[in-house]
C-alpha cells in the first residue's frame, strides 16, 4: 500500500528490461506498458483506509475509465468497505490482491533481506484470495499481484510466478504513490508537489505505458487528499493526448 519514496529518487539510473509490450524491473516485476503507445493505467491500493473510494468511483465513471484496485485481505474483510468493493466490481474495475495482512517481505536495505519464508508468503497469499472469493473474484480473474509496500525482490517475484500469478508494480518517476504521507512524516509530499511531479515527468520524459499508482484512502491526518485532484489530472492528461486504458488492455 505505502509507496517507497527512495525508490523514486534512484529510479532513473536503474536498468529496465523491455519485453514485448511490457517493461520489467530488475526483480522481474512488470512496471510499465508499451512505451510507444500514449496510454496510462490508473492503479489504486488499499489496506486500512477507503475515504476516497466513492469520489474515485464517481470520477472514473464520469470519465469512462477502468482502473485496477489492489486490496489486502484486511480490506476485503472490513464490512465498512463491502458496498464499495461491490460497486467497483459492478462497474467493471479490476480487483486484485495486495497480501492478506500487508506483510513486509524484505527489509529496507539495498540488499532487501527476506523477512518471510516461502510457506508464510504462500499462506498469506492464499488467505488474500480466499477473501476475494467471497466477492466472486477468482484467482484466474485476478492474475496480477501488487506486493505490499510495493517492495519486493526477485525471490518474491519467483514465488509469485509459482502461484501462477504475475507480480506488478507502479512505474517509477513520479510521486503519485506518496499520497499516503502525512504532515508528520519527514518525507511528506503535498498534493501540489505530487501533482506537479506527474506533469513535470510527462513534460520531461512522457507517461507512455505508465502504471500510475495512488491510494483509495489515507490517514485522517492527511487533509490535502490527492484523490480530490484526480478529475483535474485526468482531464489535463487527456488534453495532452493520453488515453486511460484498463490493466488488461495495457498489458495483455
Amino acid at each position: 500500500m505505502f509507496g517507497v519514496l527512495f525508490s523514486f529518487f534512484g529510479s532513473r539510473c536503474k536498468k529496465k528490461v523491455k519485453k514485448e509490450n511490457r517493461e520489467l524491473d530488475l526483480t522481474g516485476a512488470i512496471v510499465r506498458g508499451n512505451l510507444k503507445e500514449k496510454n496510462i493505467h490508473l492503479m489504486f491500493s488499499g489496506h486500512k483506509y477507503a475515504d476516497g473510494g466513492t469520489h474515485i468511483l464517481q470520477v472514473l465513471k464520469q470519465e469512462n475509465i477502468k482502473a485496477s484496485f489492489f486490496f489486502t485481505g484486511d480490506f476485503y474483510r472490513n464490512k465498512e468497505f463491502h458496498a464499495l468493493i461491490s460497486d467497483l466490481k459492478k462497474d467493471g474495475h479490476y480487483l486484485g490482491a495486495h497480501s492478506n495482512k500487508h506483510l513486509l517481505y524484505n527489509d529496507w536495505t539495498a540488499d532487501k533481506k527476506l523477512l518471510v519464508t516461502e510457506s508464510e508468503f504462500n499462506e498469506d497469499l492464499k488467505l488474500n484470495y480466499a477473501e476475494m472469493k467471497k466477492f466472486g473474484i477468482n484467482k484466474t480473474d485476478a492474475n496480477y499481484y501488487l506486493p505490499p509496500y510495493e517492495w519486493n525482490d526477485s525471490t518474491i517475484t519467483s514465488w509469485t510466478k509459482k502461484n501462477i500469478l504475475s507480480l506488478i508494480n507502479f512505474t517509477k518517476g513520479t510521486l503519485s504513490q506518496a499520497d499516503y504521507t502525512t504532515p508528520k512524516d519527514k518525507n511528506y509530499k503535498s498534493t501540489e508537489t505530487i501533482y506537479k511531479s506527474i506533469l513535470d515527468y510527462e513534460s520531461e520524459e512522457s507517461l507512455h505505458g505508465f502504471l500510475l499508482l495512488s491510494h483509495i484512502g489515507t490517514h485522517p491526518d492527511r487533509t490535502d487528499k490527492f484523490y480530490l485532484e484526480l478529475e483535474n489530472l485526468i482531464k489535463t492528461l487527456k488534453l495532452k493526448g493520453y488515453q486511460f486504458v484498463s490493466l488488461n488492455t495495457m498489458l495483455d
